[in-house]
């Protein structure tokens, strides 16, 4: 659920961020983590993760309620929801929609609203095929434990080394 829903928020700042043309291209929504393939034609850069992750933090933090609904295919393009145009649909379909950030047509499980995803990190952002990125992310307590695992590391390199974390660059 919250993996799910965060994959929406994270196309919508990757679209906002990199532009239109970051299409979603395929997904993977699992307990722990989620991966998210779309296209772009080079790798992202840190100022670009650090604007989609803001976004997506902002967007997670402003609690706004999922609306979900059904309609006609044509009423839900029309309305402005992003569809996978290699999918097929049917005359009606389900929209999600985390209103004004992100609407999608979806038939997937979603939380009751964007603050119950908790937080968004990217883990890696990877190329794939031509012209398509691969992002791993994680969500809520997930994400909090890799960012535990990671202060571990850098304790224990600052400790070999007989200096603090915060003095590791100069060391």
């Amino acid at each position: 659920v919250r993996n799910h829903s965060g994959t929406h928020l994270l196309h919508a700042a990757l679209r906002r961020v990199l532009g239109p043309q970051a299409m979603q291209k395929g997904s993977l929504v699992a307990p722990g983590r989620l991966r998210f393939d779309f296209t772009h034609d080079s790798p992202l850069d840190t100022a670009q993760i650090d604007a989609i992750e803001d976004l997506a933090n902002e967007w997670i933090q402003a609690n706004v309620p999922a609306n979900l609904r059904e309609m006609a295919y044509r009423d839900a393009i029309a309305a402005g929801a992003v569809a996978i145009f290699e999918e097929k649909y049917g005359e009606r379909v389900r929209v999600i929609s985390f209103d004004p950030y992100s609407t999608e047509l979806c038939g997937g499980t979603h939380a009751r609203a964007t603050g119950d995803i908790g937080l968004l990190k990217i883990l890696s952002d990877s190329g794939i095929a031509s012209g398509v990125r691969r992002i791993e992310a994680a969500t809520g307590l997930a994400a909090l434990a890799i960012f535990r695992d990671q202060e571990r590391s850098l304790e224990r390199v600052a400790a070999a080394l007989r200096t603090s974390v915060a003095e590791l660059p100069e060391r």
